[in-house]
């Protein structure tokens, strides 16, 4: 069973007065948090900002230290996400959607994305069930999307939505993706970047594959303050922070960067337990071609082969640490319906 498992394939605080070298400024935080931004202007694409360095106003989860992206939890690799998948993709709408990622909430998040031509090319990355792809075929045609996802448990879910009938549905890798060069008006990824093993040169793929003024947008988490929700992050999956979210996409070559915060009603804008979906993070491609953004092999690919008891030991820590996070939205439900409206929780 393990060796066939193994290859199947609180509020937020302001910092201020604080200088960061490469000029980024953090506007219009909100306390209770639904709308707003953080900007960057890039000068080009894979060079300095010019200019001089800009105050830098941070939420509270910059005082905390994540693990690194480069250290994978136990759920951030491929074989493991593709079982995780597995078993969640039989109640991923009904079950999962319901506690961290709302229709209201995948409304907004795509509204950054600027989805204004039924006519527009849009692939959407780590598509799954198509929960994501029912916002876009709002305002796209379904003919002109593609539905990607590493997981065929995910996509059958997607084939069974009217709406997505005419959607592209494929099976293929976020960090190399089957289109060609200059493709795609937009990039679309909700859900996706937690599983990325190198979420560096998944970004890098979207700036390949958007044709020059395309805009990215992925949908992802953001990383916990309080001590036991970082301790079951930490395990689970990639929680990145906000301004990591920048520098990925500054480096692959991104301009207009900005990110967008998001989370159910029910938290009140509190983000110290982390969110699962809780900001929209979108880019601009500058010019056309692929990213000046130089990598090297993958990290998937430098591994040696895992002992099928170590991944089944693996796989199984990542699923109680997930278990955590099945419960922090009925504990913060529960907290919304007993402290008043207008206190903090």
């Amino acid at each position: 069973m393990a060796s066939s498992m193994l290859y199947g394939a609180e509020n937020l605080a302001n910092i201020r007065g604080r200088v960061y070298p490469n000029g980024l400024e953090f506007t219009g935080s909100d306390l209770h948090g639904r709308k707003s931004f953080l900007k960057i202007n890039l000068a080009s694409g894979n060079s300095n900002l010019r200019g001089i360095s800009k105050r830098l106003i941070v939420p509270k989860c910059s005082v905390s230290v994540p693990r690194p992206a480069s250290q994978p939890r136990f759920i951030q690799h491929k074989k493991e996400a593709f079982w995780f998948y597995r078993f969640l993709s039989i109640a991923y709408d009904n079950v999962f959607n319901p506690g961290h990622y709302t229709e209201d909430m995948r409304d907004e998040a795509l509204e950054p994305a600027d989805l204004n031509s039924r006519d527009m090319i849009v692939v959407d990355v780590g598509g799954g069930t198509g929960f994501t792809t029912l916002g876009i075929v709002k305002h796209v045609d379904a003919k002109n999307v593609t539905i990607l996802d590493q997981s065929p448990h995910q996509l059958a879910k997607a084939k069974q939505k009217e709406p997505l009938k005419e959607c592209k549905i494929i099976e293929g890798d976020a960090e190399d993706l089957p289109f060609k060069t200059d493709y795609a008006d937009r990039y679309i990824s909700a859900g996706s970047i937690e599983y990325w093993p190198d979420p560096q040169r998944g970004i890098k793929e979207a700036y390949r594959v958007l044709k020059i003024g395309g805009k990215a947008c992925i949908i992802g988490p953001v990383y916990p303050t309080y001590w036991l929700s970082r301790f079951f992050a930490d395990m689970f999956m990639l929680f990145p922070k906000e301004e990591e979210y920048i520098e990925w996409f500054e480096k692959a070559g991104f301009k207009d960067v900005k990110i967008t915060r998001i989370g159910p009603k029910w938290y009140r804008g509190v983000r110290c337990h982390g969110l699962i979906i809780g900001c929209s993070v979108t880019g601009v491609k500058p010019v056309s071609g692929d990213s000046l953004l130089q990598l090297g092999p993958k990290v998937e690919e430098l591994r040696k082969p895992v002992n099928p008891f170590v991944f089944l030991a693996r796989f199984l820590v990542g699923v109680m640490a997930a278990g955590y996070y099945a419960m922090v939205p009925i504990y913060m439900w529960l907290k919304d319906q007993i402290v008043p409206k207008g206190q903090p929780i």
